[in-house]
């Protein structure tokens, strides 16, 4: 029997001796990369974690000591030895098991996360709040990745050398963030600074101090300042010493012994301390090890042994790659932005072209949109190459800093819509909702490749600040209409038949809704047909050419890969609404609650969004229409809530 089957709860780790806990890290690794390849997932960072996560629970009581992981892509193991080892095999599939921590999976899950930079904040408040309320209980952040780059991150350092709380922060320094700090002496110091005794000594010297008469503050500060030298001399970083922390590191995040004695000591510590481990991504499977970026989030049925498998069809973020290489060859002004997602915004050909015109600022997402706007008024273009979700961190920069001043930003806006397997913190369907009132921001959607090449090109010319959203997907096949020079604020038919009812839509979803536009007209002896329209402009929307464009329709949905509340579609019915009364008009799009993991095709399934439920939606349009029910609609989601 395997020594993982056994383990139920984190309590069931006392027990194994040191040979077993190593023999279980094997086994664990080997069931992270079985389910990975299977289902898809983040592999690298997993690896690199597998030790530090059985010394953390081995150490401390879960859910007793509550570990807050920051991001949660790096969480696998801490689920294996939680409780959900049997539905691992589930694991990021629908009605399975999260990718991310979910305080709704289980208790041990002690805070939601998804994005970076957020774990000392929430570890710091959840420690407060059991202060408060006279509990105990340690509190345990982990952070690494990078993550310790964006702002929030040090805010909440300062804040908590500032209350001076005993939060445990472990760095999990794998060679993406702070630079590793070594020698002998410096382990042994650090090591030092951690037992209870030197604690222990430290503080009743304080006191001593502190306590002689007329000259003991000012012989403590003298000792206290002369501390801080000696420090500094010792420590290539002392930055968390300055911040209140008492620092332990760096230390071998893959040497079980090591780790276990380092938190058996810090666990004692009644003052904040960070915790500097260094590990490897990828740690234990060869191919991961040497390219973990590649590694670092595999998309199910993309890999087989190991290996990734070619992609056949070229994707939105592939065709971004290509438009921008071309915008930047013709005018050496246009540079790219990005917060520590250069692969996977598609700018690795951008970077190995033009190393000088490529600014990766690290998990910063609210620095990169201030940045870009200084590039912007100091005469350069700059994209900003960002995932809709992470650009809802720096909502107030996009507001404040590039669409007040009207500054010529243009974000490129991947993984705009459903998805998928990353759940609810990934599902970009609120940009539109968030940014349709920013005044003088453009927001285009493109539908195919050759749309985003027009729409990029637009956008650098124009002047203006621009939002250019495309979904996680592949491509389409091109079609004549895509090709067509865009014209500010209008869009145009992708199919026009003189049919009866018109589909409104935008982006990914134009492929869907010619589909459905196929399979109508298919159907023998049907009467039931659609046109489509592409609005291609989101924002600003000449309205006068919208209602032209649907005038001589009996009926028209809006279809939009975004929520429904404050979505596009609601402004088109209420235009219509004043309009054009007799048109019958419906929106169609998602919920504002957003669906948990699951493949991008089934959450469209759930919002009724495929090219089967919106030819569905056509028919049952007509139906209630010839039945007098016409009106204008808000069509609700399958399961929404």
């Amino acid at each position: 029997m395997a020594i993982l089957d056994s383990i139920d709860s984190p309590s069931d780790l006392k027990r194994l001796s040191p040979r077993e806990l190593l023999a279980l890290a094997s086994e664990i690794r080997d069931r992270i990369v079985a389910t990975v390849v299977r289902n898809g997932g983040h592999l690298a960072s997993n690896l690199g974690v597998v030790e530090l996560t059985l010394a953390l629970h081995r150490v401390f009581d879960s859910p007793g000591d509550s570990i807050v992981w920051d991001v949660g892509h790096q969480c696998y193991t801490h689920k294996l030895l939680t409780g959900r080892r049997e539905s691992f095999s589930s694991l990021r599939r629908s009605d399975g098991i999260s990718g991310f921590p979910k305080r709704s999976e289980s208790p041990h899950d002690s805070f939601d996360t998804g994005h970076a930079s957020t774990s000392i904040s929430a570890a710091l408040g959840i420690l407060q709040a059991r202060v408060s309320r006279g509990e105990g209980g340690k509190v345990i952040a982990v952070i690494g990745d990078g993550a310790l780059t964006g702002g929030m991150a040090f805010e909440a350092l300062s804040h908590a050398g500032h209350l001076g709380l005993p939060l445990v922060v472990v760095l999990n320094d794998n060679k993406m963030s702070i630079s590793a700090n070594v020698g002998a002496l410096s382990r042994y110091l650090s090591r030092l600074s951690a037992t209870a005794p030197y604690q222990a000594f430290r503080s009743r010297t304080d006191r001593l101090v502190r306590g002689i008469p007329l000259v003991g503050p000012w012989l403590y500060a003298l000792m206290y300042r002369g501390k801080r030298a000696v420090k500094a001399l010792l420590y290539k970083e002392n930055l968390f010493s300055d911040l209140g922390f008492e620092y332990v590191g760096p230390i071998d995040g893959h040497n079980l012994p090591v780790l276990l004695d380092v938190f058996k000591d810090v666990r004692v510590l009644r003052r904040p301390v960070v915790v500097h481990v260094l590990t490897r991504k990828g740690k234990g499977f060869e191919l991961a090890e040497e390219d973990p970026a590649l590694y670092h989030g595999l998309s199910p049925m993309r890999c087989s042994d190991g290996e990734v498998e070619p992609r056949q069809a070229s994707s939105f973020t592939e065709a971004f790659s290509e438009a921008i290489m071309k915008e930047a060859c013709a005018d050496e002004r246009v540079v790219a932005v990005t917060a520590a997602m250069t692969k996977g915004t598609g700018l690795e050909p951008f970077r190995a072209s033009f190393p000088k015109r490529l600014y990766d600022v690290g998990i910063a997402e609210q620095h990169a949109v201030t940045f870009a706007a200084g590039l912007a008024a100091g005469g350069l273009k700059p994209v900003v190459a960002i995932y809709s979700t992470f650009l809802q961190r720096a909502v107030d920069q996009v507001f404040h800093d590039v669409a007040l001043q009207g500054l010529p930003v243009v974000f490129a806006l991947d993984r705009a819509g459903a998805v998928g397997e990353d759940g609810e913190t990934h599902q970009g369907i609120y940009d539109i909702a968030l940014l349709r009132s920013f005044p003088g921001l453009a927001i285009l959607a493109p539908a195919s490749a050759a749309e985003l090449g027009l729409c990029l090109g637009w956008a650098l010319s124009s002047g203006l600040p621009a939002v250019i959203r495309y979904p996680k997907s592949d491509c389409p096949a091109e079609e004549g209409a895509f090709f067509e020079q865009l014209s500010p604020g209008r869009g145009n038919f992708v199919r026009r038949s003189g049919a009866e009812t018109l589909l409104v839509t935008m982006g990914g979803l134009v492929q869907l809704a010619t589909e459905a536009s196929d399979i109508l007209a298919a159907e023998p002896g049907s009467r039931t047909l659609a046109d489509v329209y592409s609005l291609r402009f989101i924002a600003p929307l000449d309205e006068d050419a919208f209602l032209d464009a649907i005038a001589p329709y009996r009926r028209v949905i809006v279809l939009e890969e975004g929520v429904v509340r404050g979505g596009i579609g609601e402004h088109l019915a209420a235009l219509a609404s004043r309009r054009l009364p007799r048109i019958s008009f419906r929106t169609a799009g998602f919920p504002a609650e957003p669906y948990a993991q699951a493949s991008r095709m089934r959450l469209l399934e759930l919002a009724r969004l495929t090219s089967l439920a919106i030819a569905e939606r056509v028919r049952e349009a007509e139906f209630e229409d010839e039945a007098g029910n016409g009106r204008i609609f808000l069509f609700r989601a399958e399961g929404a809530r």
